[in-house]
């Protein structure tokens, strides 16, 4: 069953005032409105369909990244490892990251390709990873079908068994874009000297862009809670999917040097005008958002508690999201667009907190329309 929702729409952008107001004062049920059979299709929602198993047997996927060939590599959270993964779905050893420690949600986490024009000419992949210290960035060239010696870019981002951040994307203006959490240290989301609780702005050589909001700093918005999924619009703007800590998890439009409230404020409140408010908010019971896509304007948010995928238009076309595969796949956790314009969504029911099928993690491929 396909089941609409009354998402929370909370933020001003793209929706005129009045047709705000007419959304907030109709999304006042946390209940479902209503429903649709499961795949149809409306103006703001189309209908998804999965068409096949990429891979199965895996361990905890967390970063996915498309190589210039059209295949994937895939980063084992637990272990360590990369796996590359064809677009046959043939499942093949990369190598893996030296350091790499897992402890509760820590681990290997985000993978991110620039395309090699921008490196080069080689292969150059990014992994976000918790170390005995700290969470890190590293550089490695990826010949020959295997990963080389790791080389620290960006080091001292705080790192915990829990809100460890992770997810990056090389943005349309070929920078590269971080997400990270607070590590338990909420205070750390308010200070602009720690990497943690932020969004961070890099060049490929991990230093900060002369033209960020803060000069000498890689921030680029701060008072995050933990930020594990980073998209861009068609407009060239950045989304950014977070988890909540009792009540709230949200769908926030990432402006620089913007303040998005944690812990001073969870979900809906500007704490006076001070804070950004979010574009949409969830029951955390609902989402626990992991993975961020975005396809023509509609958002794409893979959840790990609620066990379904959102779908969120992002024109202000419609006041209600769709939730899709309501418990069918368990634990979602990372959605990409692959190079076929199909999405590929990742399990995550072998981390410790879902129940996992023979054939989890699985590696979904699906159609959109």
């Amino acid at each position: 069953m396909t089941r609409w929702y009354p998402v929370r729409l909370v933020a001003a952008v793209l929706l005129v005032p009045l047709l705000l107001a007419t959304l907030l004062a109709g999304c006042s049920s946390d209940e479902p409105a209503g429903s649709l059979e499961s795949g149809a299709a409306t103006p703001a929602a189309p209908a998804l369909s999965v068409t096949r198993t990429v891979a199965s047997g895996l361990e905890v996927p967390w970063g996915v990244a498309f190589l210039p060939d059209g295949s994937t590599l895939v980063a084992l959270r637990d272990s360590g490892e990369v796996r590359r993964v064809s677009a046959d779905g043939q499942v093949t050893e990369a190598g893996s990251v030296p350091g790499a420690q897992h402890r509760g949600e820590g681990g290997l986490l985000g993978l991110a390709v620039p395309p090699p024009e921008q490196t080069g000419g080689r292969i150059t992949v990014y992994a976000y990873f918790t170390g005995s210290q700290d969470n890190r960035i590293v550089t490695m060239l990826y010949q020959n079908g295997r990963l080389g010696t790791p080389s620290p870019i960006l080091t001292g981002i705080p790192s915990a068994g829990f809100h460890n951040g992770g997810r990056m994307i090389i943005g349309p203006d070929d920078k590269l874009w971080v997400g990270t959490g607070d590590a338990g240290n909420t205070s750390a989301a308010q200070d602009r000297a720690s990497l943690g609780g932020k969004i961070l702005r890099l060049n490929l050589d991990g230093s900060p862009p002369a033209d960020n909001p803060f000069p000498g700093s890689p921030v680029w918005s701060l008072g995050h809670r933990n930020v594990q999924g980073l998209a861009f619009d068609s407009q060239g703007r950045l989304w950014a999917s977070e988890f909540g800590q009792d009540q709230w998890d949200e769908l926030n439009l990432v402006r620089p040097g913007a303040n998005y409230g944690w812990p001073l404020v969870e979900g809906p409140g500007t704490g006076g005008g001070e804070f950004e408010e979010p574009y949409a908010v969830w029951p955390t019971s609902e989402a626990s958002p992991s993975g961020l896509a975005i396809v023509d304007d509609i958002a794409y948010l893979a959840g790990l508690r609620g066990e379904r995928l959102w779908q969120v238009p992002l024109t202000g076309d419609a006041d209600r999201a769709v939730a899709r595969f309501d418990g069918t796949y368990g634990r979602l956790r990372t959605i990409v667009q692959a190079p076929d314009g199909t999405l590929w969504l990742t399990t995550s029911n072998r981390d410790g907190r879902g129940d996992p099928a023979t054939d989890d993690d699985r590696i979904l491929e699906i159609t959109i329309g």
